[in-house]
């Protein structure tokens, strides 16, 4: 297919194909004349997924380049390849505070305390540590992290192994194992904010004996 095909294709419009283009993001086509190129299934494999990192889960383009030198390492398996989108999809940043480094070290303790193969790099491990350690100062007491993240953990585990479950199976392309993690990383997470939302709202109403505001859910067509 010409750049024009895949463009319309893939949705991406053909000045940001040719600036992916550019990068290196995605490789070259096959040339049929000087001036025109020939692009195939791999191509908008490749392209669907630097979409859904860049437009879905917000990504740089220099983590998005980490992402794709990735999953082009034929050598990492997907266990590490999928790691590597997902820590993309997760800006952290330690601190260099004493009091953060303290709740870091909880959260670490928490985690091996799970069983869990976690990497001890994992930046998720600074984002609960980034919750911990501004919860502590809100409330001026050593809140463990038991309290804070236990209630979580069961459901946590549950909701990540369906969604590894429901994955693509083994021997699909890589391109295509990587852009579900990109995609559900991105919306699982506003997915199961809402649903929280909502089941704290029937929560409370159960409890304290339903709601006085009007209800605001648009009327049947």
């Amino acid at each position: 297919m010409r750049i024009s095909e895949l463009s319309r294709t893939s949705g991406v419009p053909v000045p940001t194909v040719k600036f992916y283009l550019r990068e290196g993001l995605l490789p070259p086509g096959e040339l049929t004349s000087p001036n025109q190129a020939a692009y195939g299934e791999a191509h908008l494999r490749r392209l669907r997924l630097i979409r859904a990192l860049v437009e879905i889960g917000g990504v740089s383009i220099a983590a998005v380049k980490d992402v794709l030198a990735a999953l082009d390492d034929t050598s990492l398996g997907v266990h590490d390849l999928l790691g590597s989108v997902q820590y993309a999809l997760i800006p952290a940043q330690p601190r260099d505070d004493p009091e953060w480094r303290e709740a870091f070290a909880d959260v670490n303790a928490f985690l091996d305390g799970l069983g869990w193969r976690v990497r001890s790099d994992a930046p998720a491990r600074i984002r609960l540590a980034d919750v911990l350690h501004a919860l502590r100062r809100r409330d001026g007491e050593p809140v463990a992290p038991d309290a804070v993240f236990g209630p979580y953990v069961q459901v946590a585990a549950q909701i990540a192994d369906a969604e590894i479950a429901s994955m693509a199976p083994p021997g699909s392309p890589r391109e295509a194992l990587a852009e579900q993690v990109a995609v559900g990383v991105a919306t699982s997470e506003a997915a199961f904010s809402a649903l929280r939302a909502l089941a704290q709202e029937d929560a409370s109403a159960r409890r304290y004996g339903g709601s006085t505001l009007e209800s605001a859910r648009p009327a049947d067509q």
